[in-house]
């Protein structure tokens, strides 16, 4: 069986990423790196709310990082829309300079074409169905007033969708600030409680977290293979980021949420997945039972679909887990998270 040795790691800045409670727990661990685990039952109340408080912020990321792709994608939207207006104007313009051209050759020579008049007509499109004097004007002529006629309608049917867009985004932007202040929320609250712990208890939780971490120094795979090119390529780019810290929001190269790394790592295979867990639930091939996965496939856990990772072999996850975690192996059967289902991509 081959056993999984972590890469050394790039000389960058990324630790700077890491959160405010990341931060606390490395460096208590520093001051007890044998502490014994936490010795009143009280204690580990604050551990299991504590722990509570990281999965509602996990789960209110994933809400978050759905409402950010559907803020760029409405983004992107209402910009082309402005384009496409602005294009529309432009020629626009240029069919009134040619209509305004024939009504002053026609008022010169002794009137102004009753049809003409549609430029200077409040509702152009009423006018038009009364109008009987359309014949008057030449082929070429008429067809350059239908012709502005129908950019002038399509014209302010963009405006309109532009302008919905626009009022769609506000609203998506408010709701994405109300996750954010939500997520803060969770991890501030879960820093107080952390503060409560003594010195000795902070380094307990920091040594455990520690091990697991560095449990993926020596984790073993198996020797299964991948079941594609395009999985395994995603799969090593994933494991390229073991060591690398969860940061809320984040999809690399430097830190990562739980959809972060999997999306990034996929990107880097040429295949763009969606940003959320829930979204990556239903991006491929469905695979109900976990002996059937393959590494690189990626795994669904918790009821609600909110966390992702990829099945690394022989039992084990490689994710993103939680704020003051690493990027990291883990076992699936210990994660404390229900596996739903796996997808193939």
């Amino acid at each position: 069986m081959a056993s999984h040795r972590r890469p050394k790691q790039p000389n960058h800045a990324y630790t700077s990423v890491l959160t405010a409670t990341a931060a606390v727990t490395v460096a208590m661990s520093a001051q007890s790196a044998s502490a014994d685990p936490l010795p009143d039952p009280n204690k580990k109340g604050v551990q299991a709310q504590i722990d509570r408080l990281y999965e509602e912020a996990t789960q209110a990321t994933e809400k978050y990082n759905g409402a950010k792709e559907s803020a760029d994608k409405l983004q992107e939207e209402a910009d082309n829309l402005q384009e496409a207006v602005a294009r529309k104007q432009s020629a626009l313009n240029e069919l009134r300079q040619q209509l305004g051209s024939v009504a002053t050759a026609q008022y010169r020579s002794g009137g102004l074409d009753p049809s003409l008049q549609l430029l200077l007509s409040a509702d152009p499109d009423a006018y038009l169905e009364k109008a009987s004097g359309l014949d008057r004007l030449s082929a070429r002529q008429s067809d350059t007033l239908q012709r502005f006629l129908s950019q002038q309608r399509a014209l302010q049917q963009q405006r309109t969708q532009a302008g919905e867009k626009l009022t769609n985004l506000q609203d998506t932007r408010k709701e994405l600030g109300s996750k954010k202040k939500e997520i803060q929320g969770k991890l501030a609250q879960a820093q107080k409680l952390l503060n409560t712990l003594t010195a000795k208890e902070r380094a307990a939780i920091a040594e455990k977290e520690e091990r697991a971490n560095r449990s993926s120094e020596r984790v073993d795979l198996g020797n299964e293979t991948s079941a594609s090119g395009i999985t395994a390529a995603a799969f090593n780019a994933a494991k390229s980021r073991v060591g690398m810290p969860y940061v809320w929001g984040a999809a690399g190269p430097g830190s990562f949420d739980c959809s972060g790394l999997t999306s990034w790592a996929f990107r880097q295979a040429g295949v763009s997945l969606p940003r959320t867990s829930q979204a990556q639930a239903n991006a491929g091939t469905r695979i109900n039972s976990l002996s059937a996965l393959r590494p690189g496939d990626l795994i669904i856990m918790r009821t609600d679909l909110s966390h992702v990772g990829f099945y690394a072999g022989n039992g084990q996850i490689l994710h993103s887990p939680k704020p003051g975690a690493q990027v990291r192996y883990e076992s699936i059967a210990r994660s404390g998270m229900p596996f739903m289902w796996g997808v193939r991509i």
